[in-house]
């Protein structure tokens, strides 16, 4: 049975941490993303680092995930961690960051599942796992943010769909929504909403946390724990679940 599994989004933040996780537990990884130095410092701190390997990689560019698996000679992969994603702000307009945000949040994703599947099916284990990193904002509107909501919102359609597709050939698919994450992302955000209203980073936080009922941002290992549960050969009735993971911000 392979334990061998691909991430996307490995170089920094939760991505990081799935990959610190996964490579705990055995797993063999291949760090896909855009910065080659981050995806390199990521491997660097693995359990074992040479089991491990690298690859530069846009998911917009379906080329790019297909290279990563034949460089690496992929015959079968067990697992894959959708997480690549970006965020921030679109207005429409001239500069408008819509289709920047879909065709890397959205689109790229759907490459990336339809990219690995072959892979997957060959694989010997029982049950495989794909994971997409999806976000509280599916479930919310925020003012500002249409591509980041709409495309967060999307991944949730195209998990429920995946997991029916292809539940035959027990490939389990789930979608994991965190709130706020402290990463650099999320920190990049509270700068932001500080500069808006003219106040301190410290006193933005504190704003941005009386919506939520634990107070407190989650660190990036509990969402890597949970997908480290979602991976493990206990797991074998989870797919197409959305998971929320924010502190009680929002409780469907």
């Amino acid at each position: 049975m392979s334990k061998l599994v691909l991430i996307t989004g490995a170089g920094t933040g939760i991505g990081r941490s799935i990959a610190e996780t996964l490579a705990s537990q055995g797993h063999t990884l291949i760090l896909c993303g855009r910065n080659l130095d981050k995806l390199e410092e990521t491997k660097a701190n693995l359990q074992n680092p040479s089991n491990h390997s690298t690859h530069s990689c846009d998911i917009r560019k379906v080329g790019d995930v297909q290279s990563a698996l034949k460089k690496h000679n992929v015959e079968s992969l067990h697992g894959l961690v959708a997480n690549a994603g970006i965020g921030g702000e679109n207005t429409y307009g001239e500069n408008d960051r819509w289709r920047e945000v879909i065709d890397t949040n959205l689109t790229g994703t759907y490459q990336t599942v339809q990219e690995c599947l072959p892979y997957l099916k060959k694989d010997d284990a029982p049950f495989k796992k794909v994971v997409i990193l999806s976000s509280i904002l599916a479930r919310l509107g925020v003012p500002g943010y249409s591509a980041y909501c709409a495309s967060k919102a999307g991944l949730l359609g195209l998990t429920r769909s995946l997991a029916a597709e292809h539940s035959g050939e027990k490939i389990l698919v789930n979608a994991l929504c965190p709130g706020w994450v402290n990463t650099d992302m999320a920190q990049e955000g509270i700068e932001g909403f500080a500069d808006a209203l003219k106040i301190t980073k410290e006193q933005a936080y504190q704003e941005a946390m009386k919506q939520v009922p634990l107070g407190k941002m989650s660190e990036p290992e509990e969402v890597a724990q949970f997908i480290g549960y979602l991976f493990s050969e206990q797991q074998t009735s989870f797919t197409g679940q959305t998971i929320d993971i924010n502190n009680g911000a929002l409780m469907p």
